[in-house]
């Protein structure tokens, strides 16, 4: 597993400039959130880790990646089985082996005799479990997680986050998640990276020193309310 590097990265739009100067490193296996005021560029990184654009200045050096957006992008006339193997159909893996390889990971993610269903049979929790599903059998080490329980609610966002928990620390897989939640940020992070206003820059790197696996009851222990206190405070300063 390699780990991912970014370097005095910078990018502007039609001269508006979005990344001042953005360096930071993640550690194979890390679970590592960047949090920041809306439109400070952290979809801009993650779409420059993926691949999907260049900076105007500066280097990124990652693994493969898996890219899930904020929203699960379900196609509504495909099937469950059906949306979960489209990644590796789109990179060439023959219909036939693609479904069946996203299959073998239904029992785990929860989604077992869904196969068949349709994304609109599916609860708003089920369905984010199905786009997990879709990024992670890709196979890719890094996983590029945009908002992914943003349009959850409460209670169906908590589980979510016990749930991705649990498959992180079963999967080892390396993690970057952007988020406006601070306190899911401290709960699921093993670093919390915040930005600035665009153009971004790195305002602070802050480690959450919580042993894992990490239960609901943490978010009580004055621990954790010293790491997201610390953290509000950057925010609002």
């Amino acid at each position: 597993m390699s780990s991912v590097n970014v370097t005095r990265l910078a990018k502007a739009y039609d001269g508006r400039a979005v990344l001042g100067d953005v360096t930071f490193d993640v550690d194979p296996g890390q679970f590592v959130s960047i949090i920041g005021p809306s439109g400070s560029g952290k979809s801009t990184i993650f779409n420059m880790l993926a691949g999907l654009d260049t900076p105007d200045s500066g280097a990124v050096q990652a693994p493969r990646s898996a890219y899930m957006p904020q929203k699960d992008l379900l196609f509504p006339w495909r099937t469950v089985l059906e949306n979960t193997a489209l990644g590796l159909e789109v990179q060439g893996v023959p219909k036939r082996e693609a479904r069946a390889k996203a299959q073998e990971l239904f029992p785990v993610f929860g989604l077992d005799g869904y196969e068949e269903a349709r994304p609109s049979q599916l609860s708003g929790g089920m369905r984010q479990r199905a786009a997990m599903l879709r990024t992670v059998v890709q196979g890719h080490d890094l996983l590029l997680l945009d908002e992914p329980f943003g349009a959850l609610d409460s209670l169906t966002r908590t589980g979510m986050q016990t749930w991705l928990q649990s498959m992180w620390l079963e999967y080892g897989w390396t993690v970057l998640m952007i988020t406006h939640d601070i306190r899911e940020a401290v709960y699921l992070s093993d670093r919390v990276i915040v930005l600035s206003d665009k153009p971004a820059r790195i305002r602070c790197e802050i480690d959450v020193p919580l042993p894992r696996p990490r239960n609901l009851e943490v978010v009580t222990t004055p621990a954790f309310a010293a790491v997201e206190a610390e953290l509000m405070g950057v925010l609002l300063s």
